[in-house]
């Protein structure tokens, strides 16, 4: 069993249920898939586990019961679809749970709530707080007010950041596939499914699809969360969602879907949720010698090792640091406002009091507040 054994442990999951096995345009929301897996959820929390449920399906729903033949693409119709159908799927759960004498919760998050320290305790608070309380909180995102350029993306990333926000032990995202296959089975009937491999494995976003329907999150957004799920520590494992007792069956120590072991990626909770900002204020350039400095040493970022500072944004807000090339290396709560930090980019510290006529910290960002990028 190895590394899947930790999943017969009772402990604390995420389970993420995606919008292609909730909903489909003839018949909208499949209540008998919502009853059989809130049936596994209700087994398991008898057995002492506690679930936090990320689920899609709030435009999905929202669609079919607008009588429209597809998704749109104008964004007040996808926040009407999505207000209509969260009604539905809120419904439907709480029904579902109700059989079994077992509270729910309702929680929207954006990534605003996520990227304000203060919101994300709060959150994070909140959360817990069901928990103790005997609730399966369902989250998902707020799509009615959020837009394209503060979304998540997709539920996979959402549940991710639910797993560090709760420190997870494992992250369970379930799909219409068994798992992540080495091809896409749909097209090659002889793609093998990966039953186990390491989130740090470059190799696994090769075999990773694009997304099909009505959900935003392919194979590649799975792999993806499962590395940010690994930030707390969570492992992950994709599996079909149609398995019968595919929950249960897990839980049991059974070898279900693709397994994804965390590796040594764990961060403190100060820089996991530094690493799942999706954008910042601004952007730092940095030489080769301050790259290798933050990611072979997990040194400090000094100002002599900036080349070029972009963007509007004051002391102590979130910037990204990118190589020469442009990629980013990692994103940090910086030390001065971007006035500042293009006075002093390029010079040794000990110039800084001269230059800005005050002696400020000698780190443009201090390692504690650095959290390097996937």
């Amino acid at each position: 069993m190895g590394e899947r054994r930790r999943l017969t442990r009772n402990g604390r999951w995420v389970v993420k249920i995606g919008t292609s096995l909730l909903t489909d345009m003839d018949n909208g929301l499949d209540q008998s898939a919502i009853d059989d897996w809130v049936r596994q959820i209700a087994a398991l929390k008898q057995e002492g586990m506690h679930i936090v449920l990320v689920s899609s399906g709030s435009i999905g729903v929202g669609v079919q019961r607008l009588g429209w033949n597809a998704r749109p693409r104008e964004i007040h119709q996808l926040q009407a679809a999505a207000a209509v159908g969260q009604m539905g799927l809120v419904q439907a759960y709480e029904g579902a749970f109700k059989q079994f004498g077992i509270l729910t919760a309702q929680v929207l998050l954006t990534h605003a709530d996520l990227a304000n320290r203060e919101r994300y305790l709060n959150a994070r608070s909140t959360l817990r707080a069901l928990l103790k309380l005997g609730a399966v909180p369902v989250v998902n995102e707020n799509d009615t007010v959020v837009n394209d350029e503060i979304r998540f993306g997709d539920n996979d990333t959402l549940a991710a950041l639910v797993a560090n926000l709760v420190e997870a032990d494992s992250l369970l995202i379930l799909t219409d596939q068994e798992g992540l296959f080495d091809s896409d089975p749909r097209s090659n009937p002889d793609a093998r499914l990966i039953g186990e491999g390491s989130v740090d494995d470059p190799s696994l976003a090769r075999h990773a699809g694009p997304a099909q329907g009505f959900g935003r999150g392919g194979m590649l957004t799975k792999v993806g969360a499962a590395r940010k799920a690994a930030r707390s520590g969570a492992a992950t494992v994709i599996a079909g969602g149609r398995t019968p007792d595919v929950l249960l069956r897990l839980h049991a120590g059974e070898e279900l879907g693709t397994y994804l072991r965390p590796g040594n990626s764990r961060m403190v909770a100060r820089k996991q949720w530094l690493a799942g900002q999706l954008r910042g204020n601004g952007r730092l350039v940095l030489d080769d010698g301050a790259v290798h400095v933050l990611r072979e040493s997990g040194r400090s970022l000094l100002p002599i090792g900036v080349k070029e500072v972009s963007g509007l944004f004051g002391r102590g807000e979130i910037v990204l640091c990118v190589d020469l090339e442009g990629r980013e290396v990692a994103r940090g709560l910086v030390n001065y406002s971007a006035v500042e930090a293009s006075r002093i980019a390029g010079k040794p510290s000990d110039q800084i009091e001269t230059i800005l006529g005050y002696a400020g910290e000698i780190e443009m960002i201090h390692r504690d507040n650095i959290a390097l990028s996937d």
